[in-house]
């Protein structure tokens, strides 16, 4: 399996609505490695860790997250991989 690394940036009403967790779960579902975090601007972060298939899923539902998010905009990056063992919320 080919290991790909993503930065994810999203947008919206995504802070106080459970995302964090939501990213967590899904994420963790998929078999991706990485993390996730508020970010000062009322954004939310997350670095996926994977296979590029399982990637793709976890930014297609990053578009929708849980049903309190609106998001607005997701933004991706390509990321160097991180030494990982799993999906963490992050502080």
């Amino acid at each position: 399996m080919v290991v790909n690394a993503r930065r994810v940036d999203v947008h919206g009403k995504v802070q106080g609505v459970f995302y964090r967790d939501w990213t967590v779960e899904t994420a963790s579902a998929l078999g991706l490695k990485g993390w996730v975090r508020n970010c000062v601007d009322g954004s939310v972060e997350a670095h996926l860790q994977g296979d590029d298939a399982a990637i793709e899923r976890m930014i297609a539902a990053m578009q929708e997250g849980p049903s309190r998010a609106s998001v607005t905009r997701v933004q991706q990056y390509l990321a160097t991989e991180e030494d990982l063992t799993g999906f963490e919320r992050r502080d």
